[in-house]
């Protein structure tokens, strides 16, 4: 097995692999939200986000839980091949049993929400999340192996399969049902290609044991990884119902169509916390504490001292251009989404920050100190949506979705300083510059112009503001020119 990539070079990748896959997904996104309408798009919606729960049962923790185990052991590769076999089998045990509950039970949801054209889009959903539990497993095994460059390759060629198969799905009239039986041609592809790229890189699947000895007894790698797995399982599925419980109420409450007002902007709001996960790809992995390694903890830091300068930059156009954005994005029929993305600003800030976070936490080994704030998340926003949403609509959601998952990230940063011991003093003062730099951004995008851009104005008002957005950082001393010369050459040096 090669060796692994450094941390400029992973997190080089992984981002371009974010953003390749955001690219893809960012096309088919518009081109159903456009080709299906509103109500086509909210029942494809709706049916995703029962997968996103789905998935949580065919996963059951395995996936975080063995990447951990994994980063431990980077250095022993037959403990590698048995730690992946064994969560492999696991995956496929429990990823047969909850998909095919799902296949069998579409009627049934679908007559729960008085929809029956929904029946199909699930049973094409089941297929999917099978595919998707099983990259997401080699997608993390390369992640723990420090081998980012593989999971470009891998998101790749599952976007691209996906994208176009929906497409020509879609294209022939086959409606939401044809969007859901796209999206599992591109996940089933690329699990099988990354079964093909796994077995390359740690050889032949075992299990049994976690050390390349053969002389060293058994130790059960299928109960470690699911003892982990454990904690890791309670976290998901509080996410993921903290994701999905104000499209799910929304549905529920309002309409399907109120679904897609709500579920457009908050997926556009995810593709802009992809630098969050870019950086967790590259540095997380560095702070396992498994044998003889020690967290870096000062990779940590500057990771998410940039992640909050990133994320900065985006509250200007998404408070002051949210509607020329919506209208270019999703066209008029979304007119209503407009205030619902810029009410999600406070998420769309600190999503890359959080998706950051909770990964590193994993790599520590100390999920089980997540799950009361998983927990807690999940509880604000169900109360805060309960009596928001239908007084004042999906606004609501966008509110409760902000609340909770600024009280979520504070806890995750919380757990990540006593575990690792940094200062949060330099992390607010370079949040103040961020801010003060995103402001006079603001003041030159509303220059502009709020509403009904030309492409001309877009363009310049984007360059513009970027340029004072800069000048600012530069001016408060947020960063320096040495210091991004230095980070130009470290991204840019082979490995």
């Amino acid at each position: 097995m090669n060796g692994s990539d450094s941390i400029s070079r992973n997190t080089a990748f992984a981002f371009a692999a974010q953003l390749t896959s955001a690219v893809f997904t960012a096309g088919v996104t518009l081109y159903l939200v456009r080709k299906l309408g509103p109500s086509g798009y909210g029942l494809f919606a709706l049916a995703v986000a029962i997968g996103a729960m789905l998935v949580l049962l065919a996963d059951l923790g395995v996936t975080q839980s063995a990447e951990r185990f994994i980063a431990d052991r980077r250095s022993q590769p037959g403990a590698i091949a048995a730690l992946l076999g064994d969560a492999l089998r696991l995956k496929l045990i429990a990823a047969t049993v909850a998909c095919g509950a799902l296949i069998a039970l579409a009627g049934p949801i679908a007559d729960a929400y008085g929809e029956h054209d929904l029946v199909w889009p699930l049973r094409a959903i089941a297929v999917a999340v099978l595919g998707q539990t099983l990259l997401f497993l080699y997608r993390g095994t390369f992640v723990a192996l420090r081998r980012v460059s593989l999971v470009w390759r891998l998101m790749t060629l599952e976007s691209a399969v996906e994208a176009a198969a929906t497409v020509a799905l879609v294209a022939t009239g086959a409606g939401a049902a044809g969007a859901a039986w796209g999206r599992a041609a591109g996940y089933v592809f690329g699990a099988l290609v990354g079964a093909v790229m796994a077995r390359r890189l740690v050889g032949r699947l075992n299990s049994g044991r976690l050390d390349s000895d053969p002389a060293a007894p058994a130790t059960g790698n299928r109960l470690r990884i699911a003892r982990y797995a454990g904690a890791l399982f309670v976290v998901s599925v509080a996410f993921v119902a903290f994701e999905q419980v104000d499209v799910l109420l929304i549905g529920a409450i309002l309409s399907t169509t109120s679904v897609a007002i709500f579920e457009a902007p908050l997926r556009l709001g995810a593709f802009l916390g992809y630098a969050g996960q870019a950086l967790a790809f590259g540095v997380a992995p560095r702070l396992s504490r498994g044998g003889e390694q020690r967290p870096n903890v000062a990779a940590f830091e500057s990771a998410l001292r940039y992640l909050v300068l990133v994320q900065a930059a985006l509250l200007a156009p998404v408070l002051v251009w949210a509607d020329p954005i919506v209208d270019l994005l999703f066209g008029s029929d979304y007119a209503s989404s407009a205030p619902v993305l810029r009410a999600l600003a406070p998420f769309v800030f600190l999503s890359a920050i959080g998706t950051f976070v909770t990964l590193a936490v994993n790599y520590i080994g100390e999920a089980r100190s997540r799950v009361p704030f998983a927990v807690g998340a999940v509880l604000v926003n169900l109360a805060i949506d309960a009596v928001l949403i239908p007084d004042i609509g999906v606004i609501g959601g966008a509110v409760g979705t902000d609340v909770a998952f600024a009280l979520y990230v504070l806890a995750h940063l919380w757990i990540c300083r006593r575990l690792l011991g940094f200062s949060l003093r330099p992390l607010v003062g370079t949040l103040v510059r961020a801010l003060v730099a995103a402001g006079a951004m603001a003041g030159v995008l509303a220059a502009f112009g709020t509403s009904d851009l030309s492409t001309l104005e877009v363009v310049c008002g984007a360059l513009a503001g970027a340029a004072v957005y800069c000048a600012v950082l530069l001016a408060a001393g947020a960063v320096s020119i040495s210091e991004i010369a230095t980070l130009g050459r470290r991204l840019t040096r082979p490995a």
